[in-house]
């Protein structure tokens, strides 16, 4: 009599990425990627993180390689408030965030202390793959919000907060994954107004933020708080070291309220105990080294003419039958097929035939919780290089 493993009925509610069953495609020989959703290696400030690693050794190498506290390490928590003060959060003390492994470890914390089976969450419409996975692990009804180039329409998602009352909503407001969309300040002050107005919990998951490519984008949702009377007790923000310094290093962090910081802290507690200390002493000292401004102003310079070179290649290749909104930060393009001149329009079938071709995207349906758009993709531009990003896109062009 075979066995069967009796696994919990909650994996149920999950499959398996469709992102990582294409990775399986891409072992071909001489294949042009723009389906990784990471950094470019090459952009890592390996000597500055040598240095943070031999200073965090002789410093204060019994902290580094201890057991630390489950709320994170404090002086990285510390460094951490005055990253988030330089980027306008001036009332976040170290005390009011704790250190997660790398931001997906805040959404998993979330989904832990909020969500009960059949509760409802809002969350972008698309968003980020592993948001809608592991919110649906713990048993939410997902409710899709749309996005168009300015972000979240705030007006559809005020009526969906006043007809669903959500358990939170979960936003991606600068430079998301995968729309690229940054939400304007206007909007962005309309959020926090919901927020009070309908008291309700908003989540802002911001790992991409500091990747701009000309001016700076508006505050983040905690910066603006202050401005908005009884929303930051109605905010969490979550933050990751992932894009800009090393993903290795799983170094994220979440502020939010005092009490909802402690139930977290607790099923971490369950979960890894802590961060790694020898991680997040590294993270304090590059940070207290001041090298951060200087590696973003090189990442962004190298991110800024890939994302100029992807989207004309796209408009010189693809023509009217793809359209985007230029991305004015971040990793990704969102585009959409428009089928013009009898070209293809399905994303997934796009994405077979462009295999064929040697080069892989990935399609845009598997990011949306409900009510796929299959004409959508998504181009990662920031692990290829200008020429290998004409050629790729040349082949996009003869696959279509």
């Amino acid at each position: 009599m075979s066995f069967q493993i009796p696994f919990a009925d909650r994996l149920n509610n999950v499959e398996t990425s469709a992102i990582r069953e294409l990775f399986k495609l891409l072992g071909k020989p001489g294949i042009i990627s723009f389906a990784g959703g990471f950094p470019d290696s090459a952009m890592f400030d390996v000597d500055g993180i040598r240095e943070a690693v031999n200073a965090a050794l002789t410093e204060e190498a019994g902290g580094a390689l201890q057991y630390g506290a489950t709320e994170g390490y404090q002086p990285l928590r510390e460094q951490l408030a005055a990253f988030m003060a330089s980027k306008g959060a001036h009332d976040v003390a170290a005390n009011d965030l704790i250190v997660t492994t790398g931001s997906q470890q805040g959404l998993d914390l979330l989904g832990k202390t909020l969500i009960s089976p059949g509760d409802k969450v809002i969350v972008e419409g698309p968003t980020f793959l592993a948001t809608i996975q592991c919110f649906r692990l713990y048993g939410a009804e997902l409710i899709s919000a749309p996005v168009d180039g300015d972000g979240v329409k705030t007006d559809v998602l005020e009526r969906l907060i006043a007809e669903h009352k959500p358990k939170f909503v979960y936003l991606i407001p600068t430079f998301g994954n995968p729309s690229g969309a940054m939400l304007s300040q206007a909007r962005r002050q309309q959020v926090l107004e919901m927020a009070v107005k309908h008291n309700t919990l908003i989540v802002e998951d911001d790992p991409y933020g500091d990747l701009y490519f000309g001016d700076a984008p508006p505050p983040s949702l905690l910066a603006m708080s202050s401005t908005v009377p009884g929303s930051r007790e109605r905010l969490v923000h979550c933050g990751s070291l992932s894009k800009v310094l090393s993903p290795g290093l799983r170094v994220g962090w979440m502020v939010g309220p005092a009490e909802l910081l402690a139930k977290a802290t607790m099923c971490k507690q369950f979960s890894d105990a802590h961060t790694s200390t020898f991680a997040q002493a590294t993270a304090a000292q590059y940070l207290k080294a001041g090298r951060m401004p200087a590696t973003l102003a090189k990442v962004r310079a190298v991110y800024a003419e890939r994302a100029t070179t992807i989207g004309n290649a796209l408009r010189r290749e693809l023509g009217d039958a793809i359209e985007f909104v230029q991305p004015q930060g971040g990793l990704f393009v969102w585009a959409r097929l428009t089928g013009a001149g009898g070209k293809v329009q399905d994303g997934a079938e796009l994405a077979r035939r462009a295999i064929d071709n040697g080069v892989a995207f990935v399609p845009g349906a598997p990011f949306y919780a409900s009510q796929p758009d299959h004409a959508t993709l998504r181009l990662s531009f920031a692990t290829v290089g200008v020429p290998k990003i004409e050629e790729g896109v040349a082949r996009l062009g003869q696959a279509l």
